[in-house]
């Protein structure tokens, strides 16, 4: 899955088409834009440049800046990261993906009432900041042409200096009874026939551009929905298409899901677009529930001064986040693991190379969260499970666990 955001200092992975023929220098960032545009294909009746692009209620900076801090002082309290009990599997690939949003998201899936949902949405106070532009409804990077969207890309065409603030990477939650054009935005047909307006108000994957998309019960999900995260995560790109006309703009996000599996399976095609998968479990230690019990009975009773109590270890854990998201290019493994790594996922049958290239950024993520420059066999260890066990053919009669067989087979290869 396409990248939703990148770590703060390493440079964004460049196109082939951003580079001049003749020379490996790269192209201004007027050629690049012009590069990226021309490769959105035109439909038939569709003349590029006879409509424009209307976001509605696009916000200033000002009206942008005072909306978060309202919606700050506003929303409502979210349990500290810090003080989730246990649950490290699911707590350490939810970091892993913060520190490299390569990796390509998250599926959690586990027991009933087992903090899946606390969990993830309590990743909003560790998320980062990015820069965007100022008024754009696509989260656009001023910098990157990749995940521009059309508006900000014909400004940049046109030479303009664009306006830029500073914000916080969005999490978006997707309900299970969304409709499609919520999802994906709608169009505004009559003023587009009228007025030669391509008048066009974004859904939530515009909102969720180069932040993180949470689908609680994913493994609910309408399919008709399922087939639009899939298009979007593949491509990066969401169309938006109605009547011959015809928008496109960059849906590049995290995904992040979670679910019982006794309510039902996921299909395979969503499942592969995880990059990772954490299985969680009750906890069975009696100390560890009570404590999980007293912790949570605190914060429902004073939000705010347990959050405060947990304000140190939070802050703690953001400086380990962005020290390692910006050791996280100078990060190098060995040749060897590489190939030890392949090794496992071709004696695995792993379809396809999703596995092999989300094990080699998870480990590397991981040396850099431990504050490290080159990777371990302890650390492809680790993370190995997580990235491969999804990805195994399921076989009926099989009685031992996924996860077990990738550690057995990644024993054998290593040792």
């Amino acid at each position: 899955m396409a990248s939703a955001f990148s770590p703060a200092t390493a440079a964004p992975a460049a196109s082939p088409a951003l580079f001049s023929a003749s020379t490996s220098r790269p192209l201004s960032l007027t050629a690049a834009a012009a590069a990226v545009s021309a490769r959105i294909p035109l439909r038939r009746g569709f003349r590029r440049g006879r409509f424009t692009v209307c976001n509605v209620a696009a916000p200033s900076a000002t009206q942008q800046e005072a909306k978060a801090a309202g919606a700050k002082e506003s929303q409502r309290p979210v349990y500290p990261f810090a003080a989730i009990v246990g649950q490290d599997e699911m707590k350490l690939c939810l970091l892993l993906n913060v520190i490299d949003p390569k990796i390509g998201g998250v599926m959690i899936m586990g027991d009933r009432g087992t903090g899946k949902s606390t969990t993830v949405r309590s990743l909003v106070d560790l998320l980062p900041d990015i820069r965007v532009v100022v008024g754009d409804p696509f989260n656009s990077d001023p910098d990157d042409p990749e995940v521009m969207g059309p508006e900000v890309r014909e400004r940049v065409l046109e030479g303009e200096k664009l306006p830029v603030v500073t914000a916080k990477i969005t999490m978006v939650d997707l309900p299970l009874g969304a409709t499609e054009d919520r999802v994906c935005g709608t169009i505004d047909i009559e003023k587009a026939l009228t007025d030669g307006v391509k008048a066009f108000e974004p859904g939530l994957l515009a909102k969720a551009n180069r932040g993180i998309l949470y689908v609680d019960e994913v493994n609910l999900l309408d399919d008709h929905l399922v087939d639009v995260l899939l298009d979007s995560a593949a491509s990066g790109w969401n169309t938006v298409e109605r009547e011959g006309i015809s928008i496109s703009h960059p849906a590049r996000f995290i995904l992040i899901g979670s679910g019982n599996p006794e309510e039902g399976e996921l299909r395979p095609q969503l499942l592969d677009r995880f990059g990772m998968h954490a299985q969680v479990g009750t906890v069975r230690d009696a100390e560890l529930r009570v404590k999980i019990v007293e912790e949570r009975a605190r914060f429902d009773r004073d939000p705010k001064a347990f959050r405060e109590s947990y304000l140190e270890e939070q802050d703690k854990l953001q400086q380990q986040i962005s020290s390692a998201r910006s050791n996280l290019g100078a990060v190098q493994i060995d040749h060897d693991l590489r190939v030890k790594i392949s090794k496992v996922c071709a004696e695995l049958n792993v379809d396809g190379l999703r596995g092999d290239i989300v094990t080699n950024r998870a480990a590397k993520a991981l040396a850099a969260l431990k504050g490290r420059d080159t990777v371990t066999v302890e650390d492809i260890a680790t993370v190995i499970p997580n990235c491969l066990r999804h990805r195994l053919r399921k076989d009926p009669l099989e009685s031992i666990d996924s996860g077990l067989l990738v550690v057995e087979k990644f024993y054998e290869v290593f040792t």
